[in-house]
């Protein structure tokens, strides 16, 4: 519920990071919705970040949902993929891996075995993301920001 509140708490590109550090997957189908990263969520992440400095952080010791997060970014016309290269360079990578008290707890017991996932993007700017050839924005609205079935929506 707090993610639905966020933009309530910062003005439009206000941030420079956002960190999902280790979220909890919701192995369940029914509640993929409730993933920490979506379509609509991704969006709002989207509006709090300041294009082209801001970096969406994601790590998790889940393969499954390492690659629903990368699905989800891939997709979205706001965020750009780093490369291997930008991502070593980046202090905060390291960071999150060793000094994150889930990282550092993967490695000590290794729940899912001793891998970690992680990806970072780029929130790219709105005027570079209309060329590309990505799914616009124009697909949510008001009206389908939230589904049926999610946080109490129901069809009329």
């Amino acid at each position: 519920n707090a993610m639905k509140y966020l933009p309530n708490f910062f003005p439009k590109a206000a941030l420079e990071k956002l960190f999902f550090c280790f979220p909890d997957p919701h192995f369940k189908r029914k509640n993929h919705p409730r993933r920490i990263v979506s379509e609509r969520l991704l969006s709002e992440y989207a509006f709090l970040l300041k294009p082209e400095v801001g970096r969406l952080y994601c790590i998790t010791d889940v393969k499954d949902l390492h690659d629903w997060h990368v699905e989800k970014c891939d997709a979205h016309p706001l965020f750009e993929r780093l490369t291997e290269e930008e991502m070593e360079a980046d202090p905060c990578v390291t960071l999150m891996k060793t000094e994150t008290e889930e990282g550092k707890k993967v490695k000590r017991e290794g729940r899912f075995g001793h891998d970690m996932y992680y990806q970072v993007y780029k929130r790219v700017d709105e005027t570079l993301a209309a060329n590309k050839e990505k799914v616009g924005l124009g697909s949510i609205t008001a009206a389908n920001f939230f589904g049926e079935g999610e946080f109490g929506v129901e069809v009329q």
